[in-house]
């Protein structure tokens, strides 16, 4: 694989792809598939081409096809990772076998109950005898903690966490999926995920004074939409990509999830080299980029210098305009960090803009930094002294706020923050006004008291890495080299793994809940300290099962015997919280009938048993009401026989044509009630 240098990238010619400056339909494959050079090289390649072949399993790379990939590296957090460490155990496998698995506590750090606590032992225990690296509650947010210390050029991660895009920022194919997914992936079996549309993100030219990596990810939601990446990975190349840092592609591509982007793939260059190198890890550097000549399915031009500073309204990421038109907001919170702003980078701009500044009186702020090599690296310098002396409250490095951990704002009050999700009652509090920022636009009006420009706060900072960050990885503790000495220590919280039933020959049920376009796997299960904490307990999950939407669902679908669900365009985006799906699952819903699903959300229905469905005509969206009694006959014959689904609507007496995007893999799946089974069955003939 070539190096990307600046400038050698070029927009592909006529018939090679379509550049555009919004988001279009997809194109056919280019021909690329078919040229060969002697020796059988393929030429014209993208880089996520090369990653996926490099680690292609089983399966061929046609449009649509499912490919198997070869795992290298897992990543799990203490809020999935406890479902995933009990689906592991259940396939029967002594121990991990990828070359390297690793467990954060990031999550669910703020300890009012035991539940946290014992989790987070047992998830220590299970690491050690199951061989996986375990980094430990303060040592940092999994995302920017990973990127440091482990994530390599030219690898497959695959995390139990939607922002797992995160770690492309250094050539990784990285992608976010299902506890059960990785589960699996630990086992040592491929990973499915159809094959996905490369988009060649083109950048050329160079950020403005004040204007951020954030602002790019915010500039491409804004064309593309939150939908706009689904099935797709987003490839950045261009002159321009030489003029940003690890940290800042490490934005850009941490938000490619708001897209529904399976992944986002930076080339790993010169300037990856000098991020490696500051870890102390430049021997894990390779020298990877698309061929000169590479062909792409779509094109996105986005000319650097064009940006301004950005901000997403409230309740959606792509709600994007500049800050100049964004009104006269008075915040009543800031908050900096996440796993998408809180990098050494980030934090010293915020700690120039408030040298010799104070918060305003008006303001709360709250800084979190990203890991404790990020917090140390900060108090080395003057800048955490800074920060302090302006009033600022420095948090756990921990994710936190960003998943309504603590820091919610007052009623109604409008909280600016350097997050990447800023969905209703998110961040704790349902009335709230969240808005999507860099850190710089957030300092600003930290000081100012209102929402301003920040380039009406003078010269932008000048910040750079340091040659050499303070590493320090005794947070992180390995296997154990004994693992029969290792006892796991499971809390009474700890309930026991539910299992998907076999399906019936005939689905028949309820329509329990009818739902609108783009809702979140956190109206379908919360984040926030009520139910982060019951993450290892389904039945007492299951009672806060659409509770934002309808606070008697589960009480409803208990008493039905279960049914279906209804849903709008996009359903399922957000988190890849399989909890969405398997506390569903456990109140007896069987299907969820929409007009398009999120990527992880759709497979974590298929991975729990529940057949996800879409309508022919969006139209018939209207010809389902709740309580309707419906009824899918045959399911094994239908969904084997073809991609179209009837479904009769017994309460009206009508019929709807639906169809299913399932794989034959998947359909197996399904009829086996679920991932689990099927996959154990797997296991056992390996």
């Amino acid at each position: 694989m070539k190096e990307l240098d600046a400038g050698r990238g070029r927009a592909p010619d006529k018939g090679k792809g379509r550049a555009h400056e919004g988001h279009r339909g997809p194109l056919a494959r280019p021909a690329c598939w078919e040229r060969e050079a002697a020796g059988g090289v393929i030429l014209g390649q993208s880089l996520t081409e090369k990653l996926i072949r490099e680690h292609l399993s089983e399966g061929e790379m046609e449009p649509g096809a499912e490919v198997g990939l070869r795992i290298d590296q897992t990543l799990l957090q203490d809020a999935t990772g406890t479902m995933a460490c009990l689906e592991f155990e259940a396939l029967g496998i002594p121990r991990v076998r990828t070359d390297l698995s690793v467990v954060y506590v990031d999550h669910n750090t703020l300890q009012i109950g035991f539940e946290n606590a014992d989790d987070h032992l047992f998830l220590q225990s299970f690491a050690a005898k199951y061989g996986l690296w375990f980094s430990r509650a303060g040592n940092g947010i999994c995302h920017q903690v990973h990127l440091e210390r482990f994530a390599r050029p030219g690898l497959t991660l695959l995390g139990a966490d939607s922002h797992t895009t995160t770690a492309g920022a250094v050539g990784m194919l990285a992608i976010g999926a299902g506890g059960l997914d990785v589960a699996v992936a630990m086992a040592g079996m491929p990973f499915w995920v159809p094959m996905p549309r490369v988009v060649n993100v083109r950048l050329r030219g160079q950020l403005s004074p004040w204007v951020t990596a954030k602002d790019v990810a915010l500039e491409l939601l804004r064309r593309l939409t939150v939908a706009g990446g689904v099935g797709r990975v987003l490839e950045f190349t261009g002159p321009g990509l030489h003029t940003l840092s690890v940290p800042e592609r490490a934005t850009i591509a941490n938000m490619c999830t708001e897209l529904g982007a399976t992944a986002a793939v930076f080339p790993s260059d010169r300037r990856t080299l000098e991020f490696l190198r500051a870890q102390g890890r430049e021997a894990h550097w390779r020298d990877l980029g698309p061929d000169t000549d590479a062909e792409y399915d779509e094109v996105v031009e986005v000319d650097l210098s064009q940006i301004e500073p950005l901000v997403a309204l409230p309740h959606q990421p792509d709600q994007v305009v500049p800050v100049r038109e964004a009104g006269p907001l008075r915040p009543d919170q800031v908050v900096i960090g996440s796993c998408t702003n809180s990098s050494y980078l980030d934090l010293m701009r915020v700690a120039h803009i408030l040298r010799g500044r104070r918060v305003h009186r008006d303001v709360s702020m709250a800084l979190v930094p990203g890991s404790r090599q990020v917090l140390r690296a900060l108090a080395m310098s003057d800048a955490l002294g800074t920060i302090i002396t302006a009033g600022v409250r420095i948090l756990e490095c921990a994710c936190g706020p960003c998943i309504g951990m603590g820091q919610a704002p007052p009623s109604g009050g409008i909280s600016l923050r350097t997050f990447n999700r800023n969905f209703k009652g998110r961040s704790g509090t349902a009335d709230a006004q969240v808005y999507l920022v860099s850190p710089e636009v957030a300092a600003a009006p930290a000081v100012a008291g209102r929402l301003v420009d920040p380039r009406e706060m003078g010269a932008a900072p000048a910040v750079s890495l340091p040659d050499r960050m303070p590493v320090d990885d005794g947070l992180i503790l390995p296997p154990a080299a004994d693992p029969s000495s290792v006892e796991l220590r499971r809390g009474p919280n700890i309930g026991p793994l539910p299992r998907a039933p076999v399906p019936s020959r005939d689905l028949r049920g309820t329509v329990l809940l009818k739902v609108g376009d783009n809702v979140t796997t956190d109206d379908i299960v919360p984040a926030g300290p009520k139910v982060l904490p019951l993450r290892s307990n389904i039945p007492a999950v299951s009672e806060y099962v659409f509770s934002c939407l309808d606070p008697e669902f589960s009480k409803r679908a208990r008493a039905f015997g279960g049914g279906m669900v209804v849903g709008g365009l996009n359903y399922g985006q957000g988190s890849s919280r399989e909890h969405a799906a398997l506390a569903p699952m456990y109140l007896g819903v069987r299907a969820v009938i929409a007009k398009s699903f999120a990527r992880i959300h759709a497979a974590n229905l298929v991975n729990f048993g529940i057949l996800p469905l879409v309508f022919r005509e969006p139209g018939d969206y209207d010809a389902l009401a709740p309580g309707d009694e419906v009824c899918i006959e045959n399911v094994p014959g239908q969904l084997r026989a073809g991609c179209r689904v009837v479904l009769q609507n017994l309460s009206r007496g009508t019929r709807i044509l639906l169809q299913h995007q399932l794989s034959p893999r998947q359909v197996d799946m399904v009829l086996a009630g679920g991932l689990l089974n099927w996959a154990a069955r797997q296991c056992a003939q390996r």
